[in-house]
């Protein structure tokens, strides 16, 4: 037999052989079967064939179940393989909350399976929170500018301390939430001072009304402190606005003095008018006179004055 006739057969079954040999270590990943049971984790090969199925990477599901068995709370906290396959198909991230459980209990922090999968998929970062919740954060708030009550402005940044409330994550508000209300009673404690002095000599005032108010209700966060990091003074604004008030109080002033000089001239102007009209008839009326005069001596009304009988 020609052994180019026997090459071309046997190469294809060589071929055949390596795909069906890459398809079988796809499909049964022995190298993640033996890792997992070797740690501990009870997964059955077919398991692993069935997550290839439903398209989900074993290796996403089976790490972070290794690491959870190492660290001691695979099975403490009911950490099962279906669990973690089932938060990894609601798009949840396995391994981040893994890793937050790692983290909480080590920090002594009650964080359940369950609890921590609902702040994973309510989209927040559940590692993060513990952290947070275990080293607090330093926010600094934007410039604040606010008015004492003598018309002086200032200007003020504080930094606010806050602390991760785990059971407030679900369904509490954020950052952005604390900083508007930090925001709001920093306006407040100004707006309320007498003097900007006060507030200058005492910015620790600012602090204690701010945090008297309860700000971190209904968020995700606790406060811890507040400090007031730069305060400046602007500029006075009750003075400015006396100001402009003056300015306009002489505008009007100066409108209504105009407006009483346009009617005076309107009244003169009119008197005139009325004088002129009376004059005119005055002239009518003196050009009247020779008529009557004629029209008398017509009549014979007015003559020489009759002789006296004695004469």
């Amino acid at each position: 037999m020609d052994l180019d006739s026997l090459a071309a057969p046997a190469l294809g079954l060589a071929i055949l052989g390596v795909a069906l040999a890459a398809l079988l270590i796809y499909f049964v990943p022995f190298g993640l079967w033996i890792s997992a049971l070797f740690a501990g984790v009870r997964v059955g090969l077919m398991e692993l064939v069935g997550m290839r199925l439903r398209r989900v990477a074993p290796p996403d599901i089976i790490k972070p179940m290794i690491n959870a068995s190492k660290a001691g709370i695979a099975y403490e906290g009911g950490i099962t393989v279906d669990k973690l396959e089932g938060h990894f198909l609601a798009r949840g991230n396995v391994s981040r909350v893994i890793s937050a459980l790692i983290a909480a209990d080590k920090a002594g922090i009650d964080l359940t399976f369950e609890r921590a999968t609902a702040i994973d998929l309510a989209g927040r970062d559940v590692l993060e929170a513990v952290q947070v919740s275990v080293n607090p954060r330093v926010i600094n708030t934007p410039l604040v500018t606010a008015v004492a009550r003598d018309g002086v402005q200032l200007k003020a940044v504080a930094r606010v301390t806050v602390r991760a409330n785990i059971d407030r994550l679900v369904g509490g508000a954020g950052e952005d939430t604390i900083l508007a209300r930090v925001g709001e009673g920093i306006v407040s404690a100004i707006g309320s001072s007498e003097t900007y002095e006060e507030v200058l000599e005492n910015p620790d005032i600012i602090s204690h009304t701010v945090l008297d108010k309860g700000l971190d209700a209904g968020t995700a966060y606790d406060i811890l402190s507040i400090d007031i990091a730069d305060i400046d003074v602007g500029e006075n604004i009750g003075a400015r606005l006396e100001a402009e008030q003056a300015e306009t109080d002489l505008v009007v002033a100066q409108a209504k003095a105009e407006e009483r000089r346009a009617m005076a001239q309107a009244r003169a102007q009119e008197a005139q008018a009325q004088v002129q009209e009376m004059h005119a008839h005055v002239v009518e009326a003196e050009a009247l006179i020779p008529r009557a005069i004629g029209s008398a001596f017509e009549r014979g009304m007015i003559g020489p004055a009759p002789a006296s009988s004695e004469s």
